[in-house]
């Protein structure tokens, strides 16, 4: 019995042992992840240190998906996220993504993109973002979205109030920007950025609603009404001095900081990594979290966020299951210590029994032997 007892113990061991050794590399990267939570960069490192040891063909089918769509700056970024992680890439497949890059940085195509921008106030890359912003630093595309969302909404009609809101608050921060002769400029360029986005659809939901509740706060609806049922494109000057009159800048606070953070990912990646980061954002500190995303990866940051998603950012699910590799690995090694504990009272108590057993053997040798002498004697 005292061996069988034994032996359990030591099967106890062995069994924890096997197991832990399955559990502690999940733990350890469970673990990893979850002291990172609040750093998008050390995040994103680890979660793409998962995601490419899984599939080391991944970054290069990106590539030439991203080829294949046209969009050469996010072939571009996946090239330099396998450069920084020391990925092979085939040489015709770099010269395929420097060829597109070339391309789409011609003066033609600059030229072209830019005029769509100042003319339609859509951005969906460098070229046509500096058209919009062009425009609207000079009121035009702002002056154009207010007085025609303000004249839906004067009607009755179905209204984009964060157009409209964006283009209020724009026209106020273009005033602000000649005034301190392009210390504005960043918030203006986010703001643009923000309102295109929209436009094309590639605003977050849950982006989109927190920033239609601030276009609101901003927005004196009344005053707006009044501004546009006079206004026009034809008299900027006076439409843009009545619709300043509507706009709340002690309100604007929120979205200033979203126009900046907006333009601190811009400055980083680019255009459309913008507009990925408000695609994907449900918040402004999403939108923030991008920005020390961008601040810390660089060019890299649109090929990370096409592969993690949201994922790049912050814990977006699993949290629970992370937690039970870290449950499960420190019940595993309390199981071992327990066993451990066991094992070694078990074979302590054997050892203790097993001498005093022998010393009983010894008195017992001797007592018989001193009865035997006594017995000779008498």
């Amino acid at each position: 019995m005292k061996w069988l007892r034994i032996s359990t113990a030591l099967t106890g061991i062995a069994a924890c042992s096997l197991l832990l050794a399955q559990v502690a590399p999940h733990a350890r990267d469970a673990g990893a992840i979850l002291a990172a939570q609040d750093d998008p960069h050390l995040l994103s490192e680890l979660r793409l240190d998962a995601l490419l040891r899984q599939n080391d063909q991944l970054v290069q089918d990106n590539i030439e998906a991203a080829l294949a769509s046209g969009d050469a700056d996010l072939a571009d970024s996946f090239v330099a996220l396998a450069r920084d992680r020391n990925i092979a890439l085939p040489d015709d497949l770099l010269s395929r993504v420097s060829d597109a890059v070339k391309a789409e940085n011609s003066t033609s195509h600059f030229a072209k993109r830019f005029a769509t921008g100042l003319v339609t106030g859509n951005a969906d890359d460098v070229a046509s973002l500096s058209g919009t912003v062009a425009g609207d630093l000079f009121v035009i595309g702002d002056v154009r979205d207010v007085v025609r969302e303000g004249k839906h909404l004067a009607m009755g009609e179905e209204t984009d109030r964060l157009v409209l809101g964006l283009a209020t608050a724009g026209l106020a921060v273009t005033a602000a920007t000649y005034i301190s002769v392009g210390g504005a400029a960043p918030v203006r360029a986010g703001l643009t950025l923000v309102k295109d986005a929209r436009k094309v659809g590639r605003l977050g939901e849950g982006l989109a609603a927190w920033a239609g509740r601030s276009a609101r706060e901003i927005v004196d609806t009344p005053m707006l009404r009044n501004a546009v049922a006079k206004g026009s494109v034809f008299r900027p000057g006076e439409t843009v001095s009545a619709i300043k009159a509507a706009f709340r800048a002690e309100k604007a606070g929120a979205l200033v900081r979203l126009g900046k953070d907006v333009t601190r990912v811009a400055e980083r990646t680019g255009t459309r990594g913008a507009m990925d980061t408000l695609r994907i954002a449900e918040g402004p500190k999403d939108v923030a979290r991008a920005a020390r995303l961008a601040e810390a990866q660089g060019s890299k940051t649109r090929a990370i966020m096409k592969l993690l998603g949201r994922g790049a950012l912050l814990l977006v699910g699993g949290v629970f299951d992370l937690a039970m590799w870290l449950f499960g690995a420190v019940l595993t090694l309390f199981g071992l210590l327990s066993s451990i504990k066991a094992t070694t009272e078990r074979l302590t108590q054997a050892w203790c029994d097993r001498k005093r057993a022998r010393r009983l053997h010894r008195a017992r040798i001797a007592a018989e032997a001193a009865l035997a002498d006594a017995a000779l004697k008498a």
